[in-house]
């Protein structure tokens, strides 16, 4: 069962040890997202955006404050609790598509089911509306390899939505995409985030990928800098 992904960051503190030395990656941060949002938050390397990303994902932790979605507390939630609410409430767009190669489109795609009590032909039934959802009807069989950069991410997006979570966390989606492929799978978050109401965070160093969001927010030195909000 998939929850509503209202996002809420209370005085939330991280750091990395590197030997003796602590590095701190957050302090006190603070971060509102409306169930139904998409946000684009851009920065500078090495400014948190992939930690934070992993903490929205439950994979990694805060060392301080708290961090709620929807109504689970999740600095407060066991390892096997996170790994369940992360396969029924999140999906997870990647830089580098992150397909299996040995595997076809609708492999990849049924990976996430797999941990599902649905029966083959119900896995194959979701599937098979992912991939018409994203414009791959008929691709069921081709391999990665077969298949441009920008097909692969849709494949990669549809993997991620296959169980219809209420979070989509994007991590570069369009990063390694020529700029014909980065629209076309901008445009499939747009329709995702307004037409199906997923809640999107994306982290994108390309301006033009931000444009999609209904707002952007910079991240400098820790904190959130709201730049900009559609109407």
């Amino acid at each position: 069962m998939t929850h509503a992904a209202h996002i809420e960051l209370k005085e939330v503190r991280k750091a990395y040890r590197i030997g003796s030395e602590a590095i701190s990656i957050f302090s006190d941060l603070d971060l509102t997202i409306p169930q139904g949002d998409f946000v684009a938050i851009m920065g500078p390397s090495g400014s948190g955006k992939s930690t934070l990303l992993n903490m929205l994902a439950g994979i990694d932790r805060p060392d301080a404050g708290s961090l709620t979605i929807g109504d689970h507390r999740l600095d407060w939630m066991g390892e096997a609790a996170l790994a369940s609410w992360r396969a029924h409430n999140v999906g997870i767009v990647f830089q580098f598509y992150n397909l299996l190669p040995m595997l076809t489109a609708a492999e990849n795609v049924e990976l996430p089911l797999l941990l599902k009590p649905l029966s083959k032909k119900e896995r194959r039934e979701r599937v098979d509306k992912v991939l018409d959802l994203v414009g791959l009807a008929g691709r069921e069989r081709q391999y990665p390899s077969s298949m441009s950069g920008g097909q692969q991410q849709r494949i990669g997006i549809a993997r991620a939505i296959v169980s219809d979570p209420s979070l989509l966390l994007c991590d570069e989606p369009t990063g390694d995409l020529d700029r014909a492929s980065a629209d076309d799978v901008l445009q499939m978050l747009t329709f995702l985030n307004r037409e199906l109401g997923k809640t999107i965070v994306m982290v994108t160093h390309d301006p033009r990928a931000a444009g999609s969001a209904r707002r952007t927010l910079y991240l400098d030195k820790g904190q959130f800098i709201e730049a900009e909000k559609a109407a």
